[in-house]
């Protein structure tokens, strides 16, 4: 049996201690001013490089951030923790807050939909603070450092970071803040072990993809053809369009009018899923099954469940721009996004735990912090699950109707097992692909608790993420969350030992002989790092540690998927729990629909009251139809 270390929920990390939260100058540039907007929130001055300063709690990383001015010879400007706000809003002797001490929006959450969100408001002018309660941004797409080691937190399958487009998302949102970061393609979208000894490669060339999956399935090829073809035609029209709120009408009827096609193409396939379409063409029940496998590692859940637009945006984009890994890690993305905030004039708030929102005659004006703070603004912008906004951040309010409809037609996706290790690099051939997707010999289990492992192996891609020599594998697999609740902390140890050992066993016959014997030990413990469901949902708070919403039953496309605005006056949810839904793509397009939405309402680009209304109302008739 192989022994364990865990960065896990029952640690306390005391991260209170750290010393985190203060702005240090060492000296002031020229005559530069701090800003201050007269409601007590500081904004310093802006930045221009990055470091990570070296915060650690044992032999745990945490990845604070250090960043800094260097200009004018020796004079130098560090802020730690980004920026400190330290002070909450005062209200007058009425109990109110006056419009001049309000920011225009407060983000709730600094995972990669909130950031592009607070990231595209900055941009156009509006005053933002965001609220994390961790000490570094990012949310799933952060990271964590360790003896060496560089360890993304989710999936290193990065789409979106292309140079074409429109699809570019990622790139998108960094260049809109003066940010670029250096990326190293990926040849291999990801590698499928399957039953009956079915290998295939996703290769980023279509064209060798195509050959190789009918190469396999030689009989289905004209099939094959149809089926990847319809998510084409999809993909080229979302493409072709300037992506922003499809709730804002101006925007809406303008792309209407200018892509007429391409906006009934995407109509037309809204409420429709992948499963379905692929079975117009497709009747081998294996080949089916690798569809379903495709879809699954996109939406935790079958083809016959998956969104045709949420499949074609992926199974598209990896050949269109390719899965491109930015050199440092996915936590790159978060830091640089953080950062174009502080540069655009925003805030970023660390170990600022939101417990409540804020409401005054039925609008969301502020929230309010674990330590008592309270901040206010114009608008309210979650990137927590909607399941967290509405059930615990308003604890108390009656559920809207919107909502209560939401949860009749999605319910809680299953956590994940996460596991990080450290391997000697002999294990490893040297043509190892970077991803690989494991099912075994049933395809029946795909979607039950540990019947599927994904895998990643960064360090392919990037050996600077490792010691020499050395590399990181990075696993995980569906677990529920009912599976580790009311149990001892000795026996919640023993059945995390008991978990990985069985998914690294399986990894080891399945591609890697030996793989247990290559993993580092060192003196202290293990060079593993066991995450749950309880790990999860601590450091990321999400409810049960949830990877996203999931359909009750077949869904109709996306109808059912809510937008952005919520029945509460004032308040938004960006995020997975969001139109398109889930995935790093989703998730920013997510953000930039929600920025141009708020920055319509708070008077930053142009609406229409009597178009809003008449819009909001034919998409919530729409949901419905869900």
């Amino acid at each position: 049996m192989l022994q364990f270390q865990s960065l896990d929920p029952q640690r306390n990390l005391g991260f209170q201690n750290l010393g985190l939260g203060f702005y240090n100058c060492q000296k002031q540039l020229g005559s530069r001013r701090h800003r201050n907007f007269g409601n007590g929130l500081m904004f310093g001055g802006q930045v221009k490089t990055m470091e990570l300063e070296g915060y650690k709690h044992g032999g745990v990383q945490l990845g604070a951030c250090r960043w800094s001015r260097r200009s004018f010879g020796s004079c130098v400007v560090k802020v730690r923790s980004l920026l400190s706000v330290d002070t909450a809003v005062e209200r007058d002797e009425n109990g109110k807050v006056g419009e001049e001490k309000r920011a225009d929006a407060i983000v709730i959450g600094s995972g990669i939909g909130g950031l592009v969100a607070a990231t595209q408001l900055a941009v156009k002018g509006a005053k933002v603070l965001v609220l994390e309660k961790y000490v570094i941004p990012g949310g799933s797409s952060g990271f964590y450092q360790r003896d060496g080691y560089t360890f993304d937190v989710g999936s290193s399958v990065m789409f979106g970071f292309s140079d074409k487009g429109n699809l570019n998302l990622i790139t998108q949102a960094l260049a809109a803040v003066g940010c670029k970061l250096q990326v190293i393609p990926d040849p291999t979208t990801v590698h499928f072990h399957l039953p009956n000894n079915l290998s295939v490669r996703v290769h980023r060339q279509y064209s060798e993809f195509i050959a190789e999956l009918t190469e396999n399935f030689p009989h289905e090829k004209e099939g094959i053809l149809k089926f990847y073809s319809e998510c084409w035609k999809i993909f080229n029209a979302l493409n072709s369009l300037e992506l922003k709120s499809l709730e804002e009408p101006i925007y809406l009827f303008g792309q209407f009018f200018r892509k007429p096609l391409e906006c009934l193409t995407l109509a037309y396939y809204l409420p429709q899923n992948a499963g379905d379409i692929a079975r117009k063409y497709i009747k081998d029940p294996q080949l089916l099954s690798f569809i379903d496998a495709e879809c699954f590692i996109v939406s935790t859940v079958n083809a016959l469940q998956t969104p045709m637009i949420n499949a074609s945006m992926v199974l598209c984009d990896r050949h269109f721009g390719g899965i491109n890994y930015p050199v440092g890690g996915v936590g790159e993305i978060a830091k640089s996004l953080a950062k174009g905030l502080v540069d655009n004039g925003s805030e970023i708030l660390y170990k600022a735990n939101v417990t409540s929102i804020i409401l005054e005659q039925g609008k969301a004006v502020g929230v309010k912090l674990s330590d008592g703070r309270e901040f206010f603004s114009k608008t309210i912008v979650s990137n927590a699950t909607r399941w967290d906004t509405f059930g615990k951040l308003l604890k108390g309010e009656e559920l809207p109707k919107e909502e209560v409809n939401f949860q009749k037609v999605y319910v809680k996706a299953p956590s994940f097992l996460s596991i990080h290790m450290g391997v000697k690099a002999e294990i490893l051939p040297p043509d190892t692909d970077c991803h690989h997707f494991v099912l075994e010999n049933d395809w029946t289990r795909l979607e039950e608790p540990y019947g599927s492992i994904f895998l990643s192996i960064p360090t392919m891609l990037d050996a600077s993420l490792a010691p020499e020599g050395h590399h990181i594998l990075h696993i995980f697999t569906t677990s529920p969350m009912e599976e580790w609740k009311g149990i001892s902390l000795k026996d919640y140890q023993a059945k995390k030992e008991l978990v990985a050992d069985e998914i690294i066993s399986r990894l080891e016959k399945k591609l890697f002989p030996g793989l247990k014997s290559s993993i580092v030990f060192k003196e202290r413990g293990s060079g593993i790092e066991v995450g749950t469901p309880k790990t999860h949902r601590r450091y990321l708070a999400r409810d049960n540690g949830t990877y996203g919403p999931m359909p009750r039953k077949t869904p109709k496309g996306l109808l059912g998927m809510p937008f952005n605005t919520t029945a509460i006056h004032g308040l938004y949810c960006v995020g997975d729990s969001c139109f398109p839904g889930q995935g790093v793509i989703a998730v920013a397009f997510s953000g930039v629909m929600c920025a141009h939405r708020v920055a319509a309402d708070i008077g930053l680009e142009k609406k229409s009251p009597v178009l809003d209304a008449a819009l909001l109302r034919l998409l919530g008739w729409l949901r419905t139809l869900a």
